[in-house]
């Protein structure tokens, strides 16, 4: 009999439930991490790293080669750890992501409600002033590609602070703002711009466009504050309608308690390389 044969023999319904829970750890693992950019690398990597691992210790199991047995089990322990420390950024997205499923948002304290009404006011502010503004609250899909590209702020929402971030001297008024729950997680930030022509009209400008495209690719709702003309705009699953003063803080709950519809597969958020002026989301709105 094989050595895979005899092992199979010798096991007892405990080393079953080992191997299935071990299974299921590795099947967690693998599906946290096919959400970030490296999915591909990352499930090949594990996939050639376990197979060479397993013929390995079939080879010494069968030839009873106890010395390098040893010496496998100790670059097994070192591949992990280095596997750990390469994809270091991938595993940190997918916690990212493992903290958003919905059991785990039962602990959150953001309330969509008040996050709708404090940028409501700070809408209507800005509006009144003529400050243009663009807002890209996150839902369910990481904005964390958008946020790498942008400043880091990650401070508690409110009204004034959004109306120093785009107050027009301010460095951070051009780009937009990243809402993250109850918090303003970054501004200055470069989103990927819609197609011409598809539900924007002459006078929308890059802030219509960039909210748009954001909301096409993700799940996000985006809110717009025109600086020429004062209008509010929101946009969300990659359509956008102009929203009056009154009205804006219950659009935006209603954005936020809805379950987005089933989206088609999205291409990545990282920009290729800074836009250019006449190119980028930084323009009137």
């Amino acid at each position: 009999m094989t050595p895979l044969g005899l092992l199979v023999d010798s096991m007892t319904w405990r080393d079953a439930i080992e191997v299935a829970l071990l299974a299921l750890a590795v099947y967690g693992a693998l599906r946290l991490l096919g959400k970030t950019r490296s999915a591909g690398v990352v499930r090949g990597l594990t996939l050639l790293v376990a197979i060479m691992f397993l013929v390995a210790q079939t080879i010494v199991a069968a030839l009873e080669l106890s010395v390098i047995g040893k010496v496998l089990d100790y670059l097994f322990t070192i591949g992990v750890l280095a596997l750990v420390i390469i994809f270091q950024p991938e595993l940190r997205r997918g916690l990212l992501v493992l903290g958003r499923y919905p059991l785990l948002r039962l602990f959150s304290q953001a309330r969509p409600r008040a996050i709708a009404d404090t940028l409501a006011d700070a809408a209507g502010i800005l509006s009144r002033q003529g400050v243009g503004a663009l807002v890209v609250i996150e839902r369910d899909e990481s904005l964390e590609d958008l946020v790498e590209n942008g400043t880091r702020v990650d401070a508690e929402l409110s009204v004034p602070l959004l109306h120093s971030v785009f107050f027009k001297n301010s460095p951070l008024h051009d780009g937009a703002v990243i809402v993250r729950h109850s918090r303003l997680l970054a501004a200055g930030c470069q989103l990927p711009l819609g197609s011409p022509g598809e539900g924007l009209q002459h006078q929308h400008g890059m802030r219509h466009r960039a909210a748009q495209g954001v909301t096409e690719e993700t799940d996000a709702i985006a809110m717009v504050v025109s600086e020429e003309t004062g209008r509010i705009s929101i946009a969300f699953e990659g359509r956008i309608e102009a929203v009056d003063r009154e009205r804006v803080s219950r659009r935006l709950a209603e954005c936020l308690a809805s379950r987005a519809s089933p989206a088609p597969a999205r291409r990545s958020l990282v920009m290729p390389a800074p836009p250019r002026k006449d190119q980028s989301a930084r323009g009137e709105g």
